[in-house]
């Protein structure tokens, strides 16, 4: 018998938003498939949890900033699951660097992890989604490239190029029923890597004016309702979830 339950492909999976997301996805019945590029204890982990809510689940390990692993990874969800139906771009690098510290190496680490890699999947999975009728790719932006921040020159950057992609793709395939959308987390409550800065490394941004950073699961909330069939009619949108610290 032929599995007809909805798959989802969540990239930057192993933790925080990803992980919030994974659960939001499988929630509303889909099956996952979660991945990162380093994290592989903490991916399996959020794939467990996805079983442990009800659902489907299973790792594929790659580095999306490369297109052939990319590629691989499309290709290792449908063959697993037997069809692809969302795809969530939310893997990238956070990283603090001074411009005039910047060097052309990190430059391309961060366009790679972020906007390539969204590239890459965006183009591997679009003729599986269209194959199964429609469906819907939201990607990760991010406020620091609304309001700008110092020392993330690299990372604001990718995240603008994450929105202009939206827009984009949200003309090229409305005519294949998927919908493509940003959202865009505020100042967000996360575990962050020594690279990122640790937990206090974080970039300036606005305060919210609700007092506080927002939890994970608030975005991956957003996520959720534009993959659902209650946002059919949202593409090629910009979704601010910040607890109005930038209103558009």
């Amino acid at each position: 018998m032929i599995d007809e339950r909805k798959v989802a492909l969540v990239t930057g999976s192993a933790l925080n938003i990803g992980r919030a997301i994974c659960l939001a996805l499988a929630n509303d019945g889909y099956r996952i498939m979660t991945t990162a590029r380093q994290s592989e204890d903490d991916a399996r982990e959020t794939a467990r949890l996805v079983r442990e809510a009800g659902s489907d689940a299973d790792t594929h390990m790659a580095d999306i900033s490369d297109a052939a692993q990319a590629k691989a990874l499309v290709e290792a969800t449908v063959a697993r699951f037997g069809r692809l139906d969302v795809l969530v771009n939310n893997a990238s690098i956070r990283r603090q660097t001074k411009f005039l510290e910047l060097t052309p190496e990190e430059w391309r680490e961060i366009m790679g992890a972020t906007i390539d890699g969204a590239f890459y999947c965006a183009l591997y999975a679009a003729p599986h989604i269209i194959a199964a009728g429609g469906g819907s790719i939201v990607n990760l932006g991010g406020i620091s490239s609304h309001v700008g921040a110092k020392g993330r020159v690299h990372a604001i950057a990718a995240k603008a190029g994450m929105v202009g992609l939206s827009r984009a793709l949200a003309k090229e395939l409305a005519e294949h029923d998927i919908t493509v959308n940003t959202v865009v987390p505020g100042s967000i409550e996360t575990i962050r890597g020594f690279a990122a800065g640790g937990n206090n490394g974080r970039a300036t941004l606005p305060d919210s004016p609700l007092g506080r950073r927002g939890r994970p699961e608030e975005i991956a909330d957003m996520v959720a309702y534009l993959c659902s069939e209650k946002a059919r009619y949202i593409t090629g949108q910009s979704m601010h979830v910040n607890g109005g610290a930038f209103i558009t």
